[in-house]
C-alpha cells in the first residue's frame, strides 16, 4: 500500500461552456493520480455545477480552482472575482448539490468582492490511502504524578574537586 503524501493543485481557467468539459478531465486525472478514484465522480460534478453557475451568472468569468490532499481530507475550492454573485446570491440547488454530495462545505467573501467556495471529503477505509493513525494520548488512570522532592545523588566527583580546591588554595 502506497502512502498518502499531501499534494496540492491550482488551476486558473477562464470559464466558458466548452473549459467546464476539460477542466472536469483535469481534475479526474489529477484525483486518479493521487489514488482518489472513488472521489472523482462527487468532486467534478460539484466542481461542474460552481463553473456552470459562474459561466452562466458571472460578468467576470475568470476562476481559480485549488485541490489540497492531506492523506486524511480532499479540499476543492472555486473561487471567482465577480460581484455579480455574492455569496449569499449564489444559487441555491448548486449550493444544496454540494452539500448532499460532500462531507463539508463553506462559503466565504474575498477581498476583491468575489468568493470562495469550498467543499471537502474524509478519506475512507476503501480508498487506496491509508489513514494515519493518532498517537494515544494517556488518559487520567494511566498519568503518575511527579513526585514533589527528588532527593538528588551526590556527584562522585564532588570529593576530588573539593581536594582539587584546596590543594589550589593552599599553594
Amino acid at each position: 500500500m502506497k502512502p498518502a503524501v499531501p499534494c496540492y493543485y491550482h488551476l486558473d481557467v477562464e470559464v466558458s461552456p466548452e473549459r467546464v468539459g476539460q477542466v472536469k478531465r483535469i481534475l479526474a486525472a489529477h484525483l486518479r493520480y493521487w489514488n482518489l478514484e472513488i472521489l472523482v465522480e462527487s468532486v467534478c460534478h460539484c466542481a461542474e455545477a460552481l463553473l456552470r453557475t459562474i459561466e452562466e451568472h458571472a460578468a467576470d468569468k475568470n476562476t481559480t480552482i485549488e485541490m489540497w490532499w492531506n492523506g486524511q481530507h480532499l479540499i476543492t475550492a472555486v473561487s471567482d472575482n465577480s460581484q455579480d454573485i455574492g455569496p449569499h446570491k449564489a444559487p441555491q440547488g448548486c449550493l444544496a448539490q454540494i452539500a448532499a454530495l460532500s462531507d463539508g462545505w463553506g462559503c466565504c467573501a474575498t477581498g476583491a468582492g468575489g468568493k470562495i467556495i469550498w467543499f471537502s471529503w474524509r478519506a475512507r477505509a476503501a480508498e487506496r490511502a491509508p489513514l494515519v493513525p493518532p498517537a494515544p494520548a494517556p488518559s487520567l488512570r494511566e498519568a503518575r504524578r511527579t513526585p514533589r522532592h527528588v532527593p538528588l545523588p551526590e556527584p562522585a566527583l564532588s570529593e576530588s574537586r573539593d581536594k582539587v580546591e584546596a590543594v589550589a588554595a593552599l599553594g
